[in-house]
């Protein structure tokens, strides 16, 4: 049953959620917006997190604070810092695996944009499917949560399409005018999915995909223009085809991303370095100091392990390590020849300070 909310702390999480959620749509269904994307993103996260919190404060009440080692609740400017959204979706109970997977998916990615310059507006082909299905992930939990007056489809409608496609050739070279910035998340989502199992990656609740087919058959004039149909509504040699479809798009994603070829571990890139010097120029510790001072990788303990540079260095999620590429092996070969000191990162690792790879770069 859904709760029954009255005048309270609750409901006013509860409305503030909402609010968010629809100006994200807004924003995004807007022809003109800059940062589609990213805004979209920043609000659905932020609808989610007091969607989260209202449910909490109904069930548990106001506790829904980090605290510390003595059980006093963590500050933010003199505010208690509640839980954020990755803490809420080990909290909340019961969440299917593709609606937690579709919302670990964009907490990494928020993460990665917010820190990054990026102006194209292939990010937002390459998600649409991940951001349809964040919002509808969304309605299903508020309205079960809630009740259904906080629907979102009476004040949705489906967003117009341009009929013109770009061409291969536009397609091309738009890929080959990539910033490093959106290559690298390009590479994150591309990574992301490979790694799912099929069953979460076909899920509507992790990606909605859409197949646009003009309706072309007699109907009453009173129909709808566009109607939305359940998979497990369509006829079973549509459903087969379909299926393919999605296997197609993922075996593609495997063989693009599937592999460690070319990667090698720390102690592979160690032993280059010292191979080319004939001596111990190099030993994990001085490596922790240089990928650390040159922001190549995150530390162990970091919120995002995917945050690496990906000139150099990937997260392995399997293994849950990180491996790097030949080039890393010459950038430190380089800085070594110019003289660079284990003394002088090791200086700057405990002091905190950053260095530039780009300045450094062979």
């Amino acid at each position: 049953m859904p709760i029954e909310l009255r005048q309270g702390k609750t409901k006013t999480l509860v409305n503030s959620s909402l609010d968010s959620a629809l100006l994200a749509v807004e924003i995004y269904n807007k022809p003109r917006t800059s940062f589609r994307s990213e805004s979209y993103i920043a609000l659905m996260i932020i609808a989610w997190t007091k969607l989260f919190h209202a449910y909490f404060n109904h069930e548990i009440g106001d506790r829904y604070y980090y605290k510390k080692k003595n059980g006093r609740y963590e500050k933010v400017d003199g505010e208690r810092k509640a839980w954020e959204l990755g803490t809420c979706l080990k909290k909340y109970p019961d969440l299917p695996e593709p609606v937690k997977k579709n919302l670990e998916f964009f907490i990494r990615l928020r993460n990665k944009i917010e820190h990054r310059h990026i102006e194209k507006k292939d990010v937002d082909v390459l998600i649409f499917g991940e951001c349809q299905a964040l919002l509808y992930n969304y309605e299903n939990l508020i309205v079960t949560l809630f009740g259904s007056k906080y629907s979102l489809n009476e004040s949705l409608v489906y967003s117009l399409q341009f009929s013109h496609m770009r061409t291969k050739g536009q397609l091309k070279s738009s890929k080959a005018a990539l910033s490093k910035d959106l290559k690298e998340v390009v590479d994150y989502v591309n990574k992301y999915r490979t790694a799912l199992p099929d069953k979460t990656f076909n899920s509507q609740e992790f990606s909605i995909k859409l197949l646009q087919v003009p309706k072309i058959s007699n109907t009453s004039r009173s129909d709808l223009a566009i109607e939305f149909v359940k998979l497990d509504d369509v006829a079973e040699e549509d459903k087969q085809a379909f299926e393919q479809i999605t296997v197609l798009v993922k075996d593609r994603k495997i063989k693009i991303e599937g592999a460690n070829v070319g990667r090698l571990k720390p102690g592979k890139i160690i032993d280059k370095v010292n191979e080319h010097f004939g001596e111990k120029k190099l030993t994990h510790t001085s490596h922790r100091y240089i990928y650390t001072v040159f922001q190549v990788r995150p530390s162990g303990d970091a919120e995002d392990p995917f945050e690496t540079n990906t000139d150099y260095c990937y997260y392995d999620e399997t293994h849950k390590d990180y491996v790097y590429n030949e080039d890393w092996a010459d950038f430190l070969i380089h800085i070594i020849q110019s003289g660079i000191t284990t003394e002088l990162m090791k200086e700057k690792f405990n002091n905190q300070e950053k260095m530039e790879v780009e300045v450094y770069q062979p």
